[in-house]
């Protein structure tokens, strides 16, 4: 027999809106079920026992479930790279997947995410992650991809199409959420035009794609938490932008009054029964709450999972699909486009990259070369069921070479390892430890956010959870905010070290950000961003290296000569105000070169662009034209980035990204090229109409491989 919440599903696909549909279904509650949408279906303690001691999301984690009349609720899976879930496929992180430039292949992630999450029991992923990282040292760079919201917005579209084929998809988190130590007290100041310009366009690009849910950040903005922050949620969200979906807090501490996170428009409490089952009851006995405001919280959860399950074709995928062959294969293809090669220098007439067939000794140095580099150990983690380290990458690719490793941090032996190899291979860079979320037991037992836990059943428990002798979480890392921009000392030592002993030394650079290679960069003459890339990052690594696979990632941020050419950071900070000027923009601003500009990456052929012309497709829009050339002797991919220059105006002379191509070329050939652009980024917000508006004028449009790209291509126009 079919359930209420059935009915409703069909009704829907019956042409009925989802929000009619959702007011008949509500109707049928009663007022502790509808009360019971609104938050995590499990009680704190327990929830938190769990959580600490056993692992995070090992299953889905319910909300609002009302299985009287089959509502299965909002069945929670956290990501980006991956479902966390189960013994899922690990992908790089976001970052590397930004580097790629490539929305298609980003669009196949999603799907994959999708159906591993639906076929584990989920419905919602919280893994859509847009936060801008305006500094290099945030913790949690690795969730998003990159310092532009351009390639911000594109990419988190397409990761929302992606698994919205199987289940809902959730932003997060908004909003202005880019310090990770002081994310529970930090208090972000930031004027209407810069967080409209800048910091909000790719939410609201998401938005428009159709995200089921957003989820609010932890940080307070302009003097309001975000998970009560009702300009936020509600005048921007929902009456600027038209949202339809749901708002669900971050997890445990993502609001700080309960009542008023219900009318500023919150609609989900998560992840447990926590301050609003407390609170609320009470609340709406004395007036002090009201049921109206429950009744449009509750209309929304049940319209969300309504339009979700009736978009849906068949039935949920069998588990045979996690982590199966197909989808490491996937992870392989996403981590070798994403590696950006920065350096790649001659050495007797000939580039070090790729390393030649006739190799027969090869040396593999540092600590994280057979380390697994998947990334955080956070709320991010993904338990793939392997993951193949750069060491076991570059074994099962050279069956027949001699494979010299060296993993201790010792100057010496790395340089007497790398002598007389026919080439040298060093991995360095950061792990969980370095930079993630800051998962810091001492941190959550803070007065402020302890008085937003409901009394303890069991004492001993709360203090073994939150105590001065508590334990960081099983399976978790302290992470935070970077506490240095350059490697380790030692790793530089180990550097100049191995490049002294073997002229072709390989230097591939873990992280999530920028990393300032002024100490070292010029003593070796290859260098390759290879990011935290996912289960098969060492095969993939293998693949670039030995040139299976032409070097085609690009950077989604710039990387600066100096950290004075960055803006200020105080991972411990109470009070920040954010700006406009960061990354490119303001290195642009102060006039300082980048050691190596956003969108920068070299190859193994050679690229040329060939024209530009552009013509207005809308209001907003531009199609704009190029000719790709491969001059070289191989196939390869290149990326074609837009940008727009104003050439009059209050920011004359501002380069911005307006739109990015990826494209494949093959050797000796050419490719005609048409790029979708955006004219939003030269947009000025209009307070008194509250919108952005893109003011006419002339403009100048450039195709180039990066920003400032000498052999840029360019054309002129008037917006009217």
């Amino acid at each position: 027999m079919a359930s209420a919440y059935d009915e409703s599903v069909s009704a829907v696909r019956s042409g009925t809106e989802p929000e009619v549909a959702a007011a008949e279904l509500y109707a049928q509650l009663t007022d502790d079920e509808r009360l019971d949408l609104l938050d995590g279906d499990d009680d704190f303690w327990p929830g938190m026992r769990e959580m600490f001691e056993e692992g995070y999301n090992l299953r889905p984690i319910v909300h609002g479930a009302v299985p009287r009349l089959g509502i299965p609720g909002l069945r929670f899976s956290d990501g980006p790279r991956g479902v966390v879930m189960g013994r899922s496929t690990a992908f790089p992180v976001s970052m590397a997947r930004g580097a790629t430039w490539d929305v298609e292949l980003e669009e196949r992630i999603g799907q994959v995410i999708g159906a591993e999450a639906r076929a584990q029991g989920a419905n919602f992923f919280g893994g859509v992650c847009i936060n801008l990282p305006r500094h290099p040292a945030w913790g949690r760079a690795q969730e998003t991809y990159g310092e532009d919201p351009v390639l911000l917005g594109e990419m988190g579209a397409a990761l929302t199409r992606g698994t919205q084929r199987h289940i809902m998809a959730c932003a997060k988190h908004y909003a202005l959420n880019s310090m990770e130590n002081a994310r529970f007290t930090v208090d972000v100041t930031c004027d209407d035009a810069t967080l409209h310009e800048v910091f909000l366009p790719h939410f609201r690009r998401v938005v428009e794609e159709g995200a089921s849910a957003i989820m609010s950040a932890y940080n307070s903005v302009n003097g309001e938490w975000c998970g009560q922050n009702e300009p936020l949620l509600t005048g921007v969200l929902r009456e600027e932008w038209g949202f339809r979906g749901v708002v669900v807090s971050d997890f445990i501490w993502g609001l700080r009054d309960p009542v008023l996170s219900l009318r500023a428009g919150l609609d989900v409490e998560e992840p447990f029964r926590q301050q609003r089952g407390a609170v609320l009851p009470q609340a709406l006995a004395e007036g002090r709450a009201s049921w109206a405001d429950v009744e449009r919280a509750g209309i929304r959860i049940l319209a969300t999972q309504l339009r979700q399950e009736a978009s849906l074709d068949g039935p949920a995928p069998s588990t045979d699909v996690v982590a199966s062959a197909e989808h490491r294969a996937l992870a392989r293809e996403a981590a070798a486009l994403s590696m950006v090669l920065l350096r790649n220098e001659p050495v007797d007439g000939t580039p070090v990259l790729p390393l030649p067939g006739t190799v027969r000794s090869l040396a593999v140095i540092g600590r994280l070369a057979d380390e697994p580099g998947t990334g955080d150990h956070g709320s991010s983690d993904v338990r793939a069921p392997e993951v193949v380290t750069a060491l076991a990458g570059l074994r099962a690719a050279l069956p027949e070479v001699e494979i010299r490793y060296s993993g201790d941090d010792d100057p010496q032996a790395a340089a007497a390892a790398a002598a007389g190899c026919d080439a040298a291979v060093v991995i360095a860079g950061f792990t969980a430890e370095d930079e993630g979320e800051y998962v810091d037991p001492v941190a959550f037992a803070a007065p402020a956010l302890r008085a937003l836990y409901p009394p303890p059943p069991d004492p001993a428990l709360a203090e073994r959870l939150f105590g001065e002798d508590a334990a960081v979480p099983a399976g978790q890392a302290v992470g935070g905010d970077r506490g240095r921009l350059t490697l380790r000392p030692v790793d530089e030592e180990i550097i100049r070290a191995v490049a002294a002993a073997n002229p072709r030394t390989v230097v591939a650079v873990r992280a999530a950000g920028a990393v300032l290679m002024e100490g070292w960069r010029t003593s070796v003459p290859a260098v390759l961003m290879s990011w935290y890339s996912g289960m098969e990052g060492g095969h993939a690594l293998a693949d670039v290296l030995l040139g299976r696979v032409d070097a085609t990632g690009r950077l989604p941020f710039s990387v600066p000569t100096d950290e004075a050419h960055l803006p200020a950071f105080d991972r411990d900070a109470t009070a920040i105000t954010y700006d406009r000027w960061f990354g490119q923009r303001l290195l642009d601003r102060l006039g300082v070169p980048a050691a190596y500009p956003l969108g920068f990456g070299l190859s193994y052929t050679a690229f040329a662009l060939d024209g530009c012309a552009a013509s207005p497709t809308g209001p907003e829009s531009l199609e704009v034209r190029t000719t790709v050339r491969n001059g070289g002797d191989r196939d390869g991919r290149h990326v074609v980035q837009v940008y727009g220059v104003r050439l009059d105006g209050d920011r004359a002379g501002e380069r911005v990204l307006l739109g990015f191509a990826p494209v494949r070329v093959p050797a000796g050939g050419s490719a005609d090229v048409t790029v979708h652009a955006s004219l939003r980024p030269l947009g000025r917000w209009d307070a008194g109409a509250r919108q952005l508006r893109v003011p006419s004028g002339p403009l100048r449009v450039e195709v180039a491989a990066w920003s400032g790209d000498p052999e840029r291509q360019e054309t002129e126009l008037d917006l009217p």
